[in-house]
């Protein structure tokens, strides 16, 4: 592979294509992307994110203002993510929802490059090195957030690792170019940047390039929050800070009440919630940390508190993206720890296991049995690990529970999707919306948002399912439209198969 440390010479492709990590990084990618596309085949993929970011990058792509109609605001009101500007180059190509999709599967898989190469500075050998990331792939997070839609903030995992990787090497230009990656992926991204500053400052004695991330990750927290968003939402802050009322009704509410009032957030730090997060962090890794090498969690220490202090319970799981940031940060204690080789759960476990008594109670198992334990080297501890935590984690079970409810109605939203011929306005379901978010306006059906006459002037097809009437709509509420524009002479109905129904504007 591609020494980074050397990443100005001549790059040697033949042995980046002999070397197995090329391999898995290119069957990692291929496995991710064939599952969320198989997801969004389904009608599972949501307008929340997946027909958000489409619809971005489809109107960046043709030119366009790329203003969410879902969320009605400037795309760079919501999470300043610049990053999705050479997104909507590349869909000028390939315009397609599988183009987002394999950017962010190809991305997931790149993280395996720049972990190898940090076990390998660590002094890891080469089989370690691989099962390290091979234990980073097969993280259930990484295959969990790969079928949750799409979030730009994928694009920054790579980058973070390598930013980590080029400031032990002092490889500057390429530390800077990677932090300004990471800040344009998402505005609370300038948390981690901000954090992995005071790490490398205090931990790793970088201090000059810690300076720099402490710099950049602050002066993008205040130009992102309290310039460029309210700037596109007539005033208003982040949307995140409705998660955290209780601290303050502003960023600035919030970060000094932390300060002062550490009382308000007793209970929420010290409670069940917070200690089955952590549990859920750290288990696919458990048996390879040491307490004396979690110092790099000090990087993702502010996304955890984030997340422990949030009263979205999303934010406390291995499903969605908010743990992201700090997955590089768990993987570098990782191979801190091993890299000592004398700390650890793992290292306790060895000398229990080199005690003569148990060493007698091994030699009466039958031989079979010996054979496999005397082949369990630690790299193949490693990958077994990861795959039992990949099992007990990961949601491919969806494909067969979840993802199958709709499945009754899938051919008959399939035809009615292919009747939508022009780039008019649609009104149609959260499952649906991602397949025809290529367009101005597009909108969601919401219990708590009637359909008025001036709604429907926006709309040249209104497509509904009232078996399955998605995300925050209910049957009752599809009954309602349908009769409303069953007796609209505006509209006509062109197909109606399976509870699916798709109304067109006559004049379309």
């Amino acid at each position: 592979m591609l020494n980074p440390s050397n990443i100005s010479n001549k790059i040697n492709f033949s042995a980046i294509k002999s070397h197995p990590l090329t391999l898995i990084i290119i069957v990692s990618t291929i496995i991710l992307f064939a599952f969320s596309s198989l997801r969004h085949i389904l009608f599972q993929s949501t307008a929340f994110e997946m027909g958000i970011y489409d619809q971005v990058a489809y109107l960046i792509s043709q030119g366009k203002t790329p203003y969410s109609s879902f969320l009605e605001v400037h795309h760079l009101g919501n999470h300043v993510a610049f990053a999705m500007y050479p997104v909507g180059i590349i869909y000028a190509i390939f315009p397609s929802v599988y183009t987002l999709l394999f950017i962010q599967s190809f991305s997931l898989a790149m993280g395996a490059l720049p972990t190898y190469h940090l076990a390998k500075h660590a002094g890891l050998n080469k089989s370690l090195s691989l099962a390290i990331s091979l234990a980073y792939l097969l993280y259930p997070l990484i295959f969990n957030i790969n079928l949750f839609d799409f979030h730009p903030e994928v694009m920054a995992l790579p980058a973070i690792l390598g930013a980590i990787l080029a400031a032990k090497l002092d490889q500057n230009k390429w530390f800077i170019l990677s932090i300004i990656w990471i800040l344009s992926c998402k505005d609370a991204l300038a948390l981690t940047v901000i954090m992995l500053g005071f790490w490398l400052i205090f931990w790793e004695n970088k201090k000059k390039l810690g300076a720099i991330a402490l710099s950049l990750g602050i002066a993008w927290l205040i130009i992102a929050t309290q310039v460029i968003i309210p700037a596109y939402k007539a005033g208003a802050g982040p949307g995140g800070v409705g998660r955290y009322l209780y601290l303050g009704s502003s960023l600035g509410e919030i970060i000094i009440n932390l300060l002062l009032r550490p009382d308000i957030i007793f209970f929420q730090v010290f409670s069940a919630k917070t200690l089955e997060y952590l549990f859920l962090l750290v288990s696919p890794v458990i048996w390879w940390l040491s307490p004396q090498y979690l110092s790099p969690l000090w990087a993702g220490s502010l996304t955890i508190l984030a997340n422990i202090l949030s009263r979205i319970d999303a934010q406390r799981d291995l499903i969605h993206q908010y743990s992201l940031p700090v997955l590089p940060f768990l993987i570098l204690a990782v191979i801190y720890t091993l890299a000592d080789g004398k700390v650890g759960l793992w290292h306790r476990i060895s000398l229990w296991l080199e005690k003569d008594a148990v060493k007698n109670f091994i030699k009466k198992l039958p031989n079979i049995c010996q054979e496999l334990i005397s082949k369990l080297s630690l790299p193949k501890l490693i990958v077994l690990w990861s795959l039992i935590a990949f099992i007990a984690l990961a949601k491919y079970g969806y494909f067969w529970s979840l993802y199958a409810d709709s499945l009754d109605t899938w051919q008959a939203t399939r035809n009615a999707v292919n009747l939508v011929k022009s780039k008019g306005g649609v009104y149609t379901t959260s499952e649906i919306a991602p397949h025809l978010s290529q367009r101005e306006v597009i909108k969601l059906t919401k219990n708590d948002t009637p359909l008025t006459k001036e709604d429907l002037a926006k709309y040249d097809y209104i497509l509904l399912n009232s078996r399955h009437p998605g995300w925050k709509s209910d049957q009752k509420f599809v009954a309602g439209l349908l009769k409303i524009l069953q007796n609209n002479i505006d509209f006509q109905l062109v197909y109606n198969q399976d509870d699916v129904y798709l109304f067109q504007r006559k004049n379309t």
